[in-house]
């Protein structure tokens, strides 16, 4: 699930947060769940490992959205961030409760808690950064998308690729250009550069 940039009659996020802060719940809760839900059950799904945990990180997360969107200041930072740092403290805080019952610990958790929560940080950072990548992808035309998919997962060649899509090679180059092309405007729009 992606956050889709606000569109002529549809809400930002922000807008929705404050909606949510100033007591409206129905709609913009279902909104933001919709835009964020599937994003941190994957979160959940890589930074803790289990299905049953995944579903339960989604779930704290709105709980703690609902309880503190009036703290939501757009002049510190994007919604996205406000509610992904939520996400992160919630599955912390889940993997400390996993980690206080020995026959449940975390196969990754060492002894050291300040060592454990730096990996936390750089591995958040990268299942964000890598379901952002996902998402970007997947808004791609079908043809942009098998092209970099090809390329990049299977690791073919472009002479390669246009023998499997029955297509010249400079077709091949130029549905790559533009691939690359769209998918840097996406992550760009999503505050990512690089």
């Amino acid at each position: 699930m992606s956050a889709p940039a606000a569109t002529p009659g549809t809400a930002d996020d922000s807008e929705l947060l404050g909606r949510l802060a100033a007591g409206e719940q129905d709609e913009p809760l279902r909104t933001l769940y919709r835009r964020y839900g599937g994003r941190i059950y994957g979160l959940g799904l890589q930074l803790l490992g289990d299905r049953g945990m995944a579903e339960e990180l989604v779930q704290e997360t709105f709980l703690r959205l609902w309880r503190s969107a009036r703290r939501f200041d757009a002049g510190r930072g994007s919604a996205r961030t406000f509610i992904f740092t939520l996400a992160r403290r919630a599955a912390i805080d889940m993997r400390r409760r996993a980690a206080a019952r020995p026959q449940e610990r975390p196969r990754d958790f060492g002894s050291d808690e300040s060592a454990e929560l730096a990996v936390d940080d750089a591995r958040f950072d990268q299942v964000v950064l890598s379901l952002d990548v996902r998402d970007a992808i997947d808004l791609l035309s079908e043809k942009h998308r098998e092209v970099l998919e090809l390329h990049y997962r299977r690791d073919l060649t472009q002479q390669q690729i246009a023998e499997r899509l029955e297509c010249p090679v400079g077709t091949v180059k130029t549905r790559t250009y533009y691939a690359l092309r769209a998918l840097k405007l996406e992550l760009e729009e999503r505050g990512i550069d690089g």
